[in-house]
């Protein structure tokens, strides 16, 4: 059976303005403290409070406020050293919520949990609501695999639990409630990898963060946002370039998957997404047996005739930097899928 494993919240790093008497103490390893303590967050209740200092200093709590809203910890400390005056510090934290971890014995649950899982967010959409959901993970990984996967899941459930109410007029439109969107269609354009400094490595490097247009993608989900429905772009593997207008996200679709690599970046305008998704997972994977369906794929498919040397440099000159890149922003998630044998 699947579970998902909670996690604490983590004070992941504060700034602490100190002030001795009226007078602010300039920033010096003595201002300097880290937080060691897993929290319980936003609950109130009694707190453990671990603090390190550079400096011998004797710290005591003596207030905790936890500004929900605002996602920041303020606490209101004072602080002595050996032989000196106390002095009064005021530090505000920035918090990091720890992502929930998807444990199940096959990858069948996996669906079916994470299916049963929207199907919870799609009964709560209003007509003309949008519930949008992000999956990012490294080259490899199973996005596209795992978004399909449970989209089916999803509209089967959704159908089954409908059409017993529905006319069969009315099927059709229960049949499917969910889509999955690929980032692949955002892609930009070979002719525009063609006009950057330098062609060659673009072309390269295609792949990486700056040869997709994020700020295209987050206009088209805005838009899907505010009208209920949006035509999202392809990608032809074939031609090498997106599809425009090829994906009709309709009105009927309660719930959109959107996969690829970067949705979870906190970088430029990939930052923006943050806010259109109502969930992002992120799929983790050993780099190594990641970058090995990589290499596979690349010579199944033949792109650019590669030969198993070609492919062996592309994965190391491209798609390992961008899969190093890409695990950071699993702490973006809400929902982590480990090591998935999906491909």
């Amino acid at each position: 059976m699947a579970w998902i494993a909670q996690q604490p919240r983590l004070i992941s790093r504060w700034e602490l303005a100190m002030q001795a008497g009226d007078q602010p103490c300039s920033r010096a390893p003595l201002c300097s403290y880290r937080s060691e303590t897993q929290m319980l967050l936003p609950s109130l209740g009694q707190r453990e409070l671990s603090i390190s200092s550079a400096a011998q200093h004797h710290v005591a709590l003596r207030k905790l406020i936890w500004n929900g809203h605002l996602g920041r910890l303020a606490l209101d400390l004072l602080s002595h050293s050996q032989g000196k005056k106390s002095s009064h510090h005021q530090c505000h934290c920035s918090v990091q919520e720890e992502p929930h971890i998807l444990h199940s014995s096959s990858m069948e649950e996996t669906y079916n949990a994470l299916a049963q899982r929207l199907l919870a967010g799609a009964l709560m959409c209003e007509p003309g609501c949008k519930y949008i959901v992000g999956i990012a993970g490294p080259p490899g990984a199973g996005k596209s695999t795992v978004a399909q996967e449970v989209v089916a899941r999803l509209n089967m459930l959704w159908h089954e639990t409908h059409s017993e109410k529905a006319s069969s007029a009315e099927l059709g439109t229960y049949a499917e409630i969910a889509i999955a969107v690929p980032m692949d269609g955002f892609h930009l354009y070979r002719w525009q990898l063609d006009a950057m400094e330098d062609p060659t490595e673009a072309h390269a490097r295609r792949g990486a963060p700056w040869t997709f247009n994020p700020a295209m993608l987050v206009k088209h989900l805005e838009n899907l946002r505010i009208q209920g429905w949006e035509y999202m772009p392809s990608f032809d593997h074939g031609v090498g370039d997106p599809v425009e207008k090829d994906i009709y996200v309709a009105p009927q679709h309660k719930v959109v998957v959107v996969e690829g690599n970067y949705l979870l970046l906190s970088e430029g305008d990939w930052k923006d997404l943050e806010s259109i998704f109502d969930e992002r997972w992120f799929i983790e994977i050993d780099i190594e047996e990641a970058m090995n369906r990589v290499e596979k794929r690349h010579i199944a498919t033949g792109m650019s005739r590669k030969t198993s040397e070609v492919a062996k440099w592309r994965v190391g000159y491209n798609d390992r930097p961008n899969a190093e890149l890409i695990a950071i922003s699993k702490w973006n998630a809400d929902l982590v899928i480990p090591s998935l044998t999906v491909y």
